[in-house]
């Protein structure tokens, strides 16, 4: 293979991983959209709900890691050599920025919108309140 074509890592992953491909995709852009929609709706990052999201998030690499695993019928014994470290590596990194990147999305889908509060004497109209 002299050159790297983008067509031929989505054959191998269709190959591998079958019907699951699209189900992860799918999730990844459920995860996406909801985050995105949580940045624009809360006008930026709550500290607390990212805090939680990355706690579940590391939950989410070694989830990514088992999964692999189990897709792949292999397991931590079977990693050898460095580019195999690398790739459990690669692999626990994106199970992680995805959990978080769901888990803050839907975490935010779930909580209750801020709300305004009508204009009173001396107040701006449609003041929000935390």
């Amino acid at each position: 293979m002299q050159e790297l074509d983008p067509f031929v890592f989505f054959a191998v992953f269709q190959e591998m991983l079958g019907l699951w491909l699209w189900v992860l995709l799918a999730v990844t852009a459920l995860g996406i959209g909801s985050f995105i929609y949580a940045l624009v709706r809360d006008r930026g990052l709550r500290a607390r709900r990212f805090l939680v999201a990355q706690l579940i998030g590391v939950v989410g690499g070694f989830a990514a890691l088992f999964f692999m695993w189990w897709i792949t019928s292999s397991s931590i014994a079977n990693v050898g050599g460095a580019i195999d470290v690398v790739l459990v590596l690669a692999i626990w990194v994106g199970g992680f920025l995805g959990g978080t990147i769901l888990s803050y999305g839907l975490m935010s889908q779930a909580s209750n919108p801020r709300r305004t509060v009508p204009a009173a004497a001396g107040m701006p109209a449609g003041r929000q309140v935390a």
